[in-house]
């Protein structure tokens, strides 16, 4: 069967465009195969995860059982998202993508980012609602976008499910969480998100995926999810591109 002319007019223009500017590994910038693909290297120093891990804030465990367990710190004091789930840990390479992806002009990345974070959305059949976490509109003016709107978006085209883009609001600028404890870091995001009323019945009962890029202490994820549970959904769930697993596993 002849292949149609557009089919290979597409597939011409295709290798054009790869010649001229060939897909790079999002990690070091070296000449990848492929778009969404890390070199050798950069791929070897990615630690996915994935179980076995906590049921609750996906902190990866040594060994499994048969039933979902539980964390020490998620038994002492449960968040107040539901579950968290992360592509990688965070470490050099997924660092470097994610600070490109925010602070060097590079939206293009939340596709890479998205591509990963992908095997972790779970529940494709209900009728979860994906939200980024939102930045204050000072924020937005300064960089130009919201890197979790990007990545909430390219999870929408991928999935089919809806996303809430501006669902959630910053309703305060909040002080850079970089170098604060993590009470410090609860206190300085604590009543600092909020569900416009008009957009609350359509959130009622419903999961909410939430979308970021890196999670630290949780301090935003958490905020975000008691303003988004405070205004009527049904669970929340955490899905970032990176988090930091802490060194003693605790």
């Amino acid at each position: 069967m002849p292949v149609p002319a557009a089919d290979l007019a597409h597939v011409a223009f295709r290798h054009m465009l790869d010649f001229a500017l060939p897909p790079r590994c999002p990690g070091c910038g070296a000449v990848a195969g492929e778009p969404n693909r890390f070199c050798l290297d950069c791929w070897r120093s990615l630690a996915f995860l994935g179980d076995p891990c906590c049921a609750r804030c996906g902190l990866p465990f040594e060994f499994g059982g048969e039933e979902p367990a539980l964390c020490g710190r998620c038994l002492a004091d449960p968040p107040p998202f539901d579950r968290l789930r992360a592509a990688v840990a965070y470490g050099d390479v997924s660092r470097r993508v994610a600070l490109k992806l925010k602070y060097s002009g590079r939206p293009g990345l939340a596709e890479t980012l998205a591509h990963f974070m992908l095997r972790h959305v779970g529940g494709g059949e209900d009728d979860a609602l994906l939200v980024p976490v939102p930045l204050h509109r000072w924020r937005i003016w300064k960089r130009g976008y919201n890197q979790a709107a990007l990545i909430a978006g390219s999870l929408s085209r991928r999935t089919g499910l809806p996303a809430g883009l501006d669902l959630l609001r910053r309703t305060r600028a909040t002080p850079p969480l970089r170098g604060l404890g993590r009470r410090e870091r609860a206190v300085a995001v604590r009543g600092a998100f909020e569900v416009p009323p008009e957009a609350r019945p359509g959130l009622a009962g419903r999961r909410v995926i939430l979308v970021d890029d890196v999670f630290t202490s949780g301090a935003t994820a958490a905020a975000c999810a008691r303003a988004l549970k405070r205004s009527g959904a049904a669970a929340v769930d955490v899905l970032c591109w990176a988090r930091v697993v802490p060194v003693d596993g605790t």
